[in-house]
């Protein structure tokens, strides 16, 4: 069953830690969102409403069912009941696999292979079997963390690089960790600069191609504080050849969709979560973001490597998607511009009824080599 979220169009980004937006209110008449669960009147329990993170939780007396959960946050720490286990580890298991023909382009040796690309998040311990091996730098701008880990930061690297969930596993990572909790834009600012002065000391064939930045360090979505900064490292960043995706109103080209999880591979079956879609400065394409992700938590002075299902991704997610898929591009043909291979992007992608268009990794591919000339 295909699950749709509706958004109403006034939303603010950027909660806390990352492209967040409030969660459905108001609903189209052709969409279908899980109910919250009964209970019993006289039951003390609370109801678990739709696109609920119940990470951890124990919900080992309530029968929530297919639909419900997967509409959830959690991992293998939520404690069900005996029916609702099975359907959450089938779940967990189903958003780990690879959307709208990854697996067969990787299997085609379309990887990302060779590409270098920076990402600018939480901190991370980059041993989590997801991500090991992928990062080849990593600069920490203030997590102030000891040791190194948060949900945020290895979720988005393995979204663009993971061994089994990553849409390019074989991308090179520069990372720069930043305390987004903090709200201040500088630290994104500082980030950007470093992975550009990096940058310069590689080869001409070497160079990092796109910096993934899941988050709105300015602009009219931004609830950061010294976004000036922020703005200007961006353009900064531009000049020195480097495409950078973010969430903010003013440069982001992403939206959130809903996948089937039981039609993963069909992409008129991805659900905007805006209906209709946002008006911004730049054209948009929805990603699809239900999905299960890398997570790494503290547990006694420990880090434990997980995994966390994700009903509900929203922009976070969608940025080193669309990071990993134009790594492919540029490993079929890395003379491509930034722009060039943005143009490809939206020409190559779906249609759905409403006009808004959906991300295709396979059209794309073709596209790109179509510009290769012998």
């Amino acid at each position: 069953m295909k699950l749709k979220a509706a958004f109403s169009f006034c939303f603010i980004l950027c909660l806390i830690s990352s492209c967040s937006t409030p969660l459905p209110t108001t609903a189209s008449a052709d969409t279908h969102v899980a109910s919250p669960t009964s209970i019993p009147a006289t039951s003390k329990l609370p109801a678990i409403q739709p696109f609920a993170d119940v990470y951890g939780r124990d919900l080992s007396q309530y029968d929530l069912g297919t639909e419900l959960i997967r509409t959830l946050t959690f991992d293998t720490s939520t404690r069900w009941s005996a029916e609702d286990q099975e359907i959450a580890q089938t779940t967990l298991e189903l958003g780990k696999r690879l959307t709208f023909g990854l697996e067969a382009l990787h299997q085609q040796g379309i990887t990302g292979s060779g590409i270098n690309v920076g990402i600018i998040d939480q901190d991370l311990d980059p041993n989590h079997p997801e991500i090991k091996g992928k990062i080849v730098y990593y600069a920490d701008l203030g997590t102030e963390h000891e040791p190194a880990e948060s949900f945020h930061g290895p979720a988005v690297t393995g979204i663009l690089a993971g061994n089994t969930t990553g849409t390019a596993p074989g991308v090179n990572v520069y990372y720069a960790a930043v305390p987004s909790w903090k709200l201040d834009a500088r630290y994104y600012a500082d980030a950007l600069d470093l992975l550009v002065k990096e940058n310069a000391t590689l080869p001409p064939d070497q160079k990092i191609r796109v910096i993934s930045v899941s988050a709105a360090p300015a602009g009219i979505w931004s609830e950061y504080d010294h976004q000036e900064a922020y703005t200007a490292a961006y353009e900064r960043a531009t000049q020195a050849g480097i495409l950078v995706l973010d969430c903010t109103f003013e440069k982001g080209v992403t939206l959130a969709c809903s996948e089937n999880l039981d039609d993963l591979q069909n992409i008129q079956e991805c659900a905007p979560n805006w209906e209709p879609g946002p008006t911004s400065p730049r054209p948009r394409i929805n990603i699809p973001t239900t999905r299960t992700v890398a997570s790494e938590s503290l547990a006694e002075g420990k880090i434990q490597y997980e995994y966390r299902f994700t009903g509900y991704g929203a922009l976070s997610w969608s940025i080193p998607y669309l990071a990993g898929v134009l790594a492919l591009g540029w490993q079929i043909n890395p003379r491509m511009s930034n722009d060039e291979i943005l143009h490809l992007i939206y020409t190559s992608a779906a249609t759905m009824g409403d006009g808004q268009k959906v991300i295709d990794p396979v059209s794309f591919s073709e596209l790109v080599k179509a510009t290769i000339i012998d």
